[in-house]
């Protein structure tokens, strides 16, 4: 029938590049501004090959190979602004010369090596990002209010956190399939 093509029916067997069956992930390098998201993509990589058991991660010194990660930029990118000049858009009632922001889009990226520990060779590597939308804090009333800053810091983190989620199991999936 179909052959030669790499295509298979039913489970497929993942591995490491070169097999290996113990690894090391220590902290990622966090190269933003925005402090301590490097947690969430070290948990959820650690988590993806609990999870598959792949490779049991252990120590550097006990590994054969580290997958070392870098977080290396995020962006904030307001969206869906409404101006208080123009009269059409001002019926929620904003101040005169002022701009509200509906939503912010965050713009994640990160870079993954896996490296034998002997050597320092690259056995893999790749690059990922990933883009997501959430709602700015509003005001509720037609006065003049402050928003709540910690809800935009929530909101953000939360956010950060699914997003590594999704990152990392990309990651996973990218770096056992086919080896």
């Amino acid at each position: 029938m179909i052959s030669g093509c790499a295509y298979r029916f039913g489970y497929v067997q993942r591995d490491l590049p070169e097999g290996y069956k113990q690894i090391a992930i220590p902290v990622f390098k966090n190269m933003t501004q925005e402090v301590s998201i490097e947690r969430f993509f070290t948990n959820e990589l650690i988590h993806q090959f609990g999870r598959s058991q792949v490779a049991n991660v252990v120590s550097v010194a006990d590994a054969p190979a580290t997958i070392e990660g870098r977080i290396t930029d995020i962006k904030y990118v307001p969206g869906g602004q409404v101006n208080g000049n123009k009269s059409s858009e001002n019926k929620i009632g904003i101040p005169r010369n002022s701009v509200l922001t509906v939503e912010y889009r965050v713009l994640v990226n990160a870079d993954i090596v896996l490296r034998r520990n002997s050597d320092q060779k690259v056995l893999w590597q790749g690059s990922f990002s990933n883009e997501s939308v959430y709602a700015a804090p509003q005001v509720g009333l037609n006065v003049v209010n402050s928003v709540n800053a910690l809800y935009n810091n929530s909101a953000r983190i939360n956010l950060i956190e699914h997003m590594a989620h999704d990152m990392m199991a990309e990651a996973h999936d990218r770096m056992t399939e086919n080896f």
